[in-house]
């Protein structure tokens, strides 16, 4: 894999900050646009802009092609069975959301048990802890080792069949662990509960083959997997998503309207209501394209050496506290002995160096970890192992600038 020949494609990555080539190291949070997505959607703004699916004149018809070609694309990529498992959302936690709010709700009452981790970012929480409130539900959390990861053991012992929906990150945001869904979706559906993923650090790292986990639900973004923002989707399993209800309603989404009541249409436009995110569709159909041209396998072995020398390098700083466990993602989540994360990120801000710090949306795993926040340096295919020897330079910087500072 030609890293720099890929970081080439990447046009915001050839620039200065502050005085030094940018090094960035927050994909996690939202990774950087090929120039053949950005492309995509000036091409469609400029040559095809139309609303899909209404029209029938020339705009219209190349729209909907291009927006319901990506779809195919999306099935594809994730192995689902036929487009009508694939509802184009605004991103994970607009997928997670419509899961909770229609399935769950329909599915959910009291008794019934929701089985979740620590680990979860908030889009994976605070839409359960809500369904568990409407319900009268339970919040039951699936106990974590001392390394971050889960056990099959423990999923054994916590799914029961009081257990109706199970939700859980195909790999953490913080930790970088990555969890063995087809296992614990498999214990859940022994006990006839449903397997609910996360997959928004999954989905753009690593192949997803959604009949091979055999999840009833699988979100992601598009944002993180070189696309635009405001793209997501939301898998389903077809026969869940055929009873399950819309939660917004008006325009495309119907098919008969009368003066007191109406009539939906079939999958997976019942799920669209509105006018649709045309141009992030086709945007994330090309990142597709971008990604499929380099390789999955290719791009996990990238990201395993990075991860693997970021640990090497970074255990060689005194004073530094690094989470999670030894075989993870590509990602490392630390923090510097007496310097708050906010303080370090700034420091390598000012070396051109871009990380991510605070509580990353996943506060009750800080406070399993006893800190209030950390810092992340997160990885992707344009990175190279001298992007991760800048980071340690400017970890050692920092370091040397807050122990003058105290001294």
């Amino acid at each position: 894999m030609d890293v720099n020949a890929i970081k080439q494609q990447f046009p915001i990555l050839n620039q200065e900050v502050n005085g030094h080539p940018l090094v960035y190291l927050d994909s996690s949070a939202t990774s950087q646009k090929p120039l053949s997505v950005i492309e995509a959607v000036n091409a469609y703004y400029r040559e095809n802009n139309s609303n899909v699916h209404r029209g029938v004149h020339t705009l219209g018809t190349r729209a909907t092609d291009q927006y319901e070609g990506s779809r195919e694309k999306v099935r594809s990529f994730i192995n689902a069975n036929s487009t009508k498992e694939i509802i184009f959302t605004r991103g994970t936690t607009t997928s997670i959301n419509i899961v909770a709010s229609s399935y769950a709700r329909m599915n959910v009452g009291p008794g019934d048990e929701i089985v979740i981790t620590q680990m979860e970012h908030h889009s994976n929480l605070i839409p359960w802890q809500q369904v568990a409130k409407a319900t009268g539900a339970s919040l039951v959390y699936l106990p974590l080792q001392e390394d971050g990861t889960i056990t099959i053991e423990d999923a054994k012992k916590t799914i029961t069949d009081q257990t109706k929906i199970v939700a859980m990150a195909h790999v953490s945001n913080v930790l970088g662990s990555i969890n063995p869904i087809k296992e614990i979706a498999a214990i859940a559906h022994q006990h006839d509960a449903i397997m609910v993923v996360d997959g928004a650090q999954g989905a753009p790292h690593m192949k997803v083959d959604v009949e091979d986990l055999d999840c009833d639900f699988y979100a992601f973004s598009g944002h993180k997997m070189c696309g635009p923002t405001g793209i997501g989707v939301l898998y389903g399993k077809q026969h869940l998503l055929e009873n399950m209800e819309p939660i917004e309603f008006g325009g495309e989404m119907i098919d008969f309207v009368n003066l007191y009541d109406s009539t939906w249409k079939e999958l997976p436009w019942k799920f669209e209501g509105g006018t649709p995110i045309i141009a992030g569709a086709i945007g994330l159909g090309a990142a597709i394209d971008f990604l499929e041209n380099i390789g999955h396998q290719e791009i996990v072995d990238h990201e395993n050496e990075l991860a693997a020398h970021a640990l090497k390098q970074m255990r060689t700083i005194d004073g530094i506290s690094i989470y999670g466990p030894e075989q993870r993602a590509g990602l490392v989540t630390f923090n510097l002995d007496d310097v708050h994360p906010h303080d370090t990120a700034t420091v390598l801000d000012a070396e051109g160096i871009a990380v991510r710090a605070g509580h990353h949306c996943a506060q009750p795993l800080m406070k399993w970890l006893n800190v209030s926040a950390t810092a992340r340096a997160s990885f992707y295919l344009y990175n190279s192992k001298e992007d991760v020897d800048r980071l340690v330079e400017g970890l050692l910087k920092t370091k040397e600038y807050f122990g003058n500072v105290f001294e």
